[in-house]
């Protein structure tokens, strides 16, 4: 293929494949100083196919090396989604002499006539950083009687109860087990009926205690991903519960469904583990697509790339609790001001233009309404193609629009208009990180999130502000550029 086409929509700031398919982030680990980058992968075309383990490491979250895959299918079956952890202690005994890592993931093996399929949980770890793994030969480490659906490990050390805590999507329930060495699992309780969204089966959880904005306390979060259902509009998504965790048992403090992200394209986000104490940080990662269109979407050669890492933390607003975030600060070293404005009146005949012709940006809006039904940004990304976003101070929303922003015919759900609902519309701060084909959106200090591909032709040549039947002030703008090297 012509490099022209294989580099075409290709991010500049995000992680993509080299080639061929990717999707879930798997293994999320810091080790060494290295940050590890396992995911779904399939090395043999650029739609979902016999899963592999990819990899990447990365000094700074943001530029990534892609390495040699790290699992490939045996036996017991393909390599579905999983985690990975350092074994300090050597718990597993794989580590006699200096601690190692251990992936933990589903073995997924499908008869040839595709039913029952079998799901089980392996074991592989890691004597040389990630580079090289043995799978162990007591696999699989974990095994179901009847659930079909019994996958994605996502594994921590549970320090007050000193074992190792498995949290496993069975379904449309979350179970939960525990081990003092990796291999022999205990179940201790199960977690989801009647509570949370159930549009769709339950994938991809990751349970871990969460700093409270500007407080010492912390409560555990579970995040939950909820794959399609063709009978609703939104296709895949992720929602979060919050709660408290003793060990055993998991317990949502709150009856409603909250929801991580409100655009179309971020699922089967999980955390990093080990990120060192000094540190503190609790980083997700979310894989950038919607399974509505994910082997449809207008790359050749290769498909799906990452979100931005993100920060998390909580923050209380009248007693309930809700996830903010933020992408890591280790952005900002790859950016650069190219433009700040304050005060600037918008009319609706007013034409603010903004030129940027960058390959990413971000950009930081503080915008306020005098009068007007509808405010907003749209970010140009050629003379004919845009994405709007419209605050709507009348219905108390805001709407991104993608219907004009380059390739779209590939899915009619595709240039379905996205929404979040708003408290308050009179005031509104917004940060837009803008690449090549993709934009991830925070409302309020990410308070809200919205995270929309894109396919346009270039990715940012100029921003424009609008105002109707009103007036709107731009209290404060910046726009970056990527830095000079």
């Amino acid at each position: 293929m012509e490099i022209a086409k294989l580099e075409r929509y290709r991010p500049a700031l995000h992680f993509s494949p080299k080639q061929n398919w990717m999707n879930d982030p798997n293994g999320l680990v810091f080790f060494k100083g290295e940050y590890h980058l396992f995911f779904q992968h399939n090395p043999n075309d650029s739609i979902w196919g016999p899963m592999h383990w990819g990899h990447a490491v990365s000094k700074d979250l943001i530029k990534w090396e892609e390495l040699d895959i790290a699992l490939y299918p045996d036996e017991l079956g393909t390599i579905f989604s999983g985690s990975a952890v350092v074994d300090w202690h050597n718990t597993s005994g794989f580590f006699p002499e200096e601690p190692g890592l251990v992936a933990i993931f589903t073995h997924h093996l499908e008869d040839e006539d595709h039913t029952p399929s079998v799901q089980t949980q392996s074991l592989a770890y890691s004597h040389d950083d990630g580079r090289t793994w043995v799978k162990y030969k007591g696999n699989p480490v974990l095994t179901h009687p009847t659930k079909i659906d019994f996958r994605d490990p996502k594994v921590f050390w549970h320090q007050p109860s000193h074992k190792w805590v498995m949290v496993l999507a069975t379904g449309q329930t979350i179970s939960i087990y525990s081990s003092p060495n990796l291999k022999d699992w205990k179940f201790e309780s199960e977690f989801g009926e009647d509570v949370g969204s159930h549009d769709g089966v339950w994938e991809c959880p990751d349970l871990f205690e969460l700093s409270i904005e500007n407080s010492n306390e912390k409560k555990w979060v579970l995040i939950v991903s909820i794959g399609d259902n063709p009978q609703l509009d939104s296709g895949s998504r992720t929602q979060y519960f919050v709660g408290s965790f003793d060990g055993n048992k998991f317990v949502p403090e709150h009856d409603e469904i909250k929801w991580l992200d409100h655009g179309k394209d971020n699922y089967a986000g999980v955390s990093f583990s080990d990120i060192p104490k000094e540190d503190g940080r609790r980083i997700y990662l979310g894989w950038m697509s919607n399974w509505r269109y994910a082997n449809e979407v207008p790359t050749e050669g290769w498909r799906s790339q990452m979100t931005l890492p993100r920060e998390l933390i909580l923050r209380e607003t009248g007693g309930d609790f809700h996830i903010v975030q933020k992408v890591v600060r280790e952005l900002d070293t790859y950016l650069t001001s190219k433009e700040d404005i304050n005060n600037v009146i918008i009319g609706t005949e007013d034409t603010n233009i903004y030129e940027l012709d960058s390959e990413y940006a971000k950009i930081e809006l503080i915008l306020e309404s005098e009068d007007a039904s509808q405010y907003g940004l749209a970010i140009h990304h050629t003379k004919t193609q845009y994405t709007s976003i419209t605050i709507d101070t009348k219905d108390n929303v805001l709407l991104l629009d993608r219907k004009n922003s380059g390739k779209v015919d590939f899915s009619d759900n595709f240039s379905r208009t996205q929404k979040v609902k708003l408290e308050d519309t009179n005031q509104i701060q917004l940060q837009i990180i803008m690449d090549s084909s993709s934009l991830e959106l925070f409302i309020n200090d990410g308070e809200q999130a919205l995270t929309s591909l894109v396919y346009p032709d270039k990715a940012c040549e100029s921003i424009s502000l609008f105002a109707s039947e009103g007036m709107a002030n731009v209290v404060h703008g910046k726009f970056s550029i990527p830095s000079i090297d």
